[in-house]
């Protein structure tokens, strides 16, 4: 589509012409996603969770701005307050609320707590992305949610806390964030949304990064800094531009499921980075959530 072309009304979704290959590219934005709340615990010995939230962001704002203005691509307006509602939930409410609930929760307790949020995407899809999946598909769905439960209560160091709180508000963010990003995805390429939601929003991250300056900046060293370059770039833009492409061309439902495994692959990146423990009933559920996604991919979404 050129730019000169108006974009397909959003509330009349095309068929996913590509579900595998939305699959497909929606796992490689789950694996990015997946390092999100290891790299938010580092970035933590060295910086608040304000500052953590605001400088990412703009971060990747000067990324998404210099990337725009090369590849002269026109703002668009007709999708400015989607675009600014997406900004606002996936680039200030998912990092915000996972970074206060990454202060008390180990890494690990936060990715499974988090199984829950592609069932959250589908309800959203369901409720306002103008996708319907059929019963089979809400049964696997509801089964890949309850294997995530069933997992997260085995484990004799899950409490709950203030910490799921916190992770559950992050959930609820991004899971309509997402649907909201998906949607316009199908008019646009993904990265081109994630860049516009985060040049929108540019100038509240600039404001929020120069408040608190003084006293989110500790004594970062060359992990903790390391951490945050890679929530800028890796979480907060390279990510979203595989996951938002994956839904445009595998259904918003459908490849938000992939994300059951997103719990599994911060798991494995936790005991990698931070030591946490990996078990064999951990690797066991992992199987057994991807053969839940596996089957699911194929039920019916109208």
């Amino acid at each position: 589509m050129t730019d000169t072309q108006v974009a397909p009304p959003l509330s009349k979704p095309r068929p996913a012409a590509h579900p595998l290959a939305g699959l497909a590219l929606g796992f490689i934005g789950v694996v990015i996603f997946g390092a999100t709340l290891p790299a938010t615990r580092i970035a933590l010995e060295g910086f608040s969770p304000a500052f953590i939230t605001f400088a990412r962001a703009l971060i990747a704002a000067f990324v998404a701005s210099a990337t725009l203005i090369i590849l002269r691509k026109p703002f668009p307006r007709q999708h400015a307050l989607s675009l600014l509602i997406a900004g606002v939930l996936l680039i200030y409410g998912f990092p915000g609320f996972s970074s206060v609930a990454m202060q008390t929760v180990p890494a690990s307790h936060g990715g499974v707590v988090l199984g829950v949020l592609p069932l959250m995407t589908a309800t959203f899809a369901a409720l306002f992305g103008g996708e319907r999946p059929g019963p089979a598909f809400w049964a696997w769905s509801i089964t890949g949610a309850l294997l995530v439960l069933i997992f997260s209560l085995s484990g004799a160091d899950i409490e709950p806390g203030i910490g799921d709180l916190w992770l559950g508000c992050a959930a609820l963010s991004a899971a309509c964030g997402y649907v909201i990003s998906g949607k316009l995805a199908r008019s646009r390429p993904g990265w081109e949304v994630i860049s516009w939601a985060l040049v929108i929003t540019a100038p509240l991250s600039l404001a929020g990064t120069l408040f608190t300056w003084d006293t989110g900046i500790g004594d970062p060293g060359p992990h903790a800094l390391t951490a945050l370059a890679y929530l800028s770039l890796g979480s907060m833009f390279a990510g979203f531009i595989f996951w938002n492409w994956g839904m445009a061309i595998g259904g918003i439902a459908r490849v938000g499921q992939v994300q059951l495994l997103q719990s599994f692959v911060t798991l494995g990146l936790s005991a990698l980075l931070l030591g946490e423990t990996v078990t064999p009933v951990m690797l066991g559920f992992a199987i057994a959530v991807g053969f839940v996604v596996w089957c699911g991919r194929k039920a019916k979404v109208g």
